[in-house]
């Protein structure tokens, strides 16, 4: 099974994809929920049969990203044990 993993950067220059394992695994770096949900949507065109998220798209995110796919395929997302909330805040500004 390909497997794809999608991050958010709003500071890359455009959508970035690189793959790993000749192909099985891909990763994608996107600017937007909008972008996150079309590359999903040709990922699941291009084979892949399941994404994770990073944890920057959250719930609703993650539910934009299934129904982009039409829930076709797992698609979740990653989080974090509250105990590094403070740690998440001084990394990422939140």
């Amino acid at each position: 099974m390909r497997f794809a993993f999608i991050f958010m950067n709003t500071a890359l220059p455009g959508i970035e994809r690189t793959t790993v394992r000749g192909g099985d695994s891909e990763f994608v770096g996107v600017r937007s929920l909008d972008e996150a949900c079309s590359v999903a949507s040709s990922l699941v065109g291009e084979g892949v049969g399941c994404i994770e998220l990073c944890g920057a798209f959250g719930e609703d995110g993650a539910r934009a990203v299934m129904e982009a796919t039409g829930r076709s395929v797992p698609v979740g997302y990653v989080v974090h044990l509250p105990e590094m909330d403070d740690v998440y805040a001084r990394t990422f500004g939140g």
